[in-house]
């Protein structure tokens, strides 16, 4: 197997893609846009989740392609992948046509979906899905035997942490498959972005670790924030999530669906009160959080 390494350590709008090479079969997973124009050949297209920087590579091929069931929807139709990252209606026609002409992506109607545990036989190799939701419904990681290499996509172990703000994002289930990463058994562990592959489980463990941190600092600035009542939109400018010079027609979106999620998990644990109709502080007892 090979992993193919995007432009920029694959930062995106690259992303590192693999090549898995049985007896029987060929395989790659995520096509990336650094495999425009040079697609490796395959029998077969595995999808890790349904975001346009990991299948911007898709053009080079016509061979099946699958994906988990979950986010079949938005691999078959870019209208659906468009609707799904929860943008103002003003937004819409201008990340489309980045879709269209920067990311290639036209829809695959003939996609197929697969499901957690599905086994892919190449000859003297298979390729395992392992799901692994949270930064989409359907996000999968793969591990490929007997090589011992576990592909884990967006779970990108990046500085920037864990992404759950598109509409179909979950925080909890991020948190979970982060959990289920470390029941896996493999000697490699493999990512989307920049951080490559990593060597042994204990090295993995304590990038996880760091990467699954940065949810706890963002709750962190979140409760110093409402030392006195805000809203959604306060939160959102506020920001959790992007640096303050980052531009785009999805930050804010993005922003506001993670300060809510947040939110409403603070106030199930009795951290955060809603203080009036639309504004959110922290109670006396969140600074022991």
């Amino acid at each position: 197997m090979s992993v193919l390494v995007g432009a920029g350590t694959g930062a995106y709008p690259y992303a590192n893609s693999l090549r898995v090479r049985g007896a029987d079969t060929s395989v790659v997973v995520d096509p990336s846009l650094g495999l425009l124009g040079c697609a490796p050949p395959a029998d077969l297209v595995l999808i890790s989740h349904t975001h346009e920087d990991h299948i911007a590579g898709l053009a080079g091929y016509d061979v099946p392609v699958l994906v988990h069931e979950a986010d079949l929807a938005a691999l078959r139709s870019r209208e659906v992948m468009v609707r799904g990252l929860g943008l103002p209606p003003e937004a819409v026609e201008e990340v489309d046509a980045m879709m269209r002409d920067t990311f290639h992506v036209t829809g695959r109607p003939e996609a197929t979906g697969f499901e957690d545990g599905a086994v892919f036989d190449l000859g003297g190799r298979t390729v395992t899905v392992v799901q692994l939701p949270g930064h989409t419904a359907g996000h999968c990681g793969f591990l490929i035997e007997p090589d011992g290499f576990f592909f884990i996509a967006d779970i990108d172990l990046t500085s920037f942490g864990p992404y759950y703000g598109d509409v179909g994002s979950d925080l909890t289930a991020f948190e979970a498959s982060m959990r289920r990463c470390r029941d896996i058994d493999a000697r490699w562990y493999g990512t989307a972005h920049q951080k490559g592959v990593i060597e042994g489980a204990a090295a993995f463990g304590r990038r996880l670790d760091g990467y699954a941190e940065v949810i706890g600092r963002r709750e962190a600035v979140l409760l110093a924030f409402l030392g006195e009542p805000r809203t959604i939109e306060e939160i959102a400018e506020h920001r959790l999530v992007y640096r303050p010079h980052v531009q785009g027609p999805a930050v804010m979106p993005v922003e506001r669906r993670t300060a809510l999620r947040h939110v409403e998990r603070l106030m199930a644990d009795g951290l955060v009160t809603q203080a009036e109709q639309g504004r959110y502080r922290a109670t006396s007892g969140a600074g022991s959080r």
